[in-house]
């Protein structure tokens, strides 16, 4: 789903047919994600919810409100492969819709991605047969630039005046290459996914 992400985040210069494919490879990877967590669900009302955990389901149950939002709005648009379902008289509803779902789902899937990044660290430590101080000095650095690199995408695309509906219509510069917009696009989720996991090791801490 992540690579997916920005492809997606890139429709006009990919098209519109090969972004309504992308958005139905992304909603049956979201379902299939789902099924498999499925136990999700029923913990949800048992335990103690520490300011993580709290932290965690807000963020999940945005992001699944966000993931349904998604689909549903861009079915009502689709020009070519949901064209019998679509519904002409909400379009504009579905079009402003849409383009909220998309840049908050950019920031709540990298968040929410940022929440579970010590049990990814920990799996790909253990992959890689232990812990090594330099290894994990230069990811951190490699990722620190990374998320500076976001900050500035984040401002020269203007996400947040999408996030907030200041501006409705997505600026796409057709002379510059698919990858420039495609590497801003991942730097922006690094400093989200970064924002997660900080504000995750912030709140243990506190409560530890």
């Amino acid at each position: 789903m992540a690579i997916l992400l920005p492809p997606l985040m890139a429709y006009s210069l990919l098209g519109e047919i090969a972004h309504e494919w992308l958005g139905i490879a992304m909603s049956a990877l979201f379902i299939l994600h789902h099924v498999l967590n499925r136990k999700w669900y029923g913990g949800l009302c048992k335990g103690r919810y520490s300011a993580v955990r709290l932290l965690g389901t807000v963020t999940d149950l945005l992001l699944l409100a966000d993931m349904i939002a998604l689909p549903v709005s861009g079915i009502m648009m689709s020009r070519h492969v949901f064209t019998v379902l679509n519904a002409g008289s909400g379009m504009a509803l579905a079009r402003t819709v849409h383009l909220l779902a998309s840049y908050w789902g950019l920031v709540l899937m990298s968040f929410h991605a940022g929440l579970h990044g010590g049990a990814v660290m920990a799996m790909l430590r253990k992959r890689a047969n232990g812990k090594s101080a330099a290894r994990t000095m230069a990811l951190r650095a490699f990722a620190v630039l990374l998320g500076l690199w976001g900050i500035f995408a984040f401002l020269r695309r203007e996400i947040g005046s999408y996030l907030f509906l200041r501006n409705q219509f997505v600026f796409f510069d057709f002379n510059q290459p698919l990858l420039f917009f495609v590497a801003d696009y991942i730097a922006v989720m690094v400093l989200f996914a970064m924002a997660g996991h900080y504000s995750a090791k912030l709140l243990k801490r506190q409560h530890s």
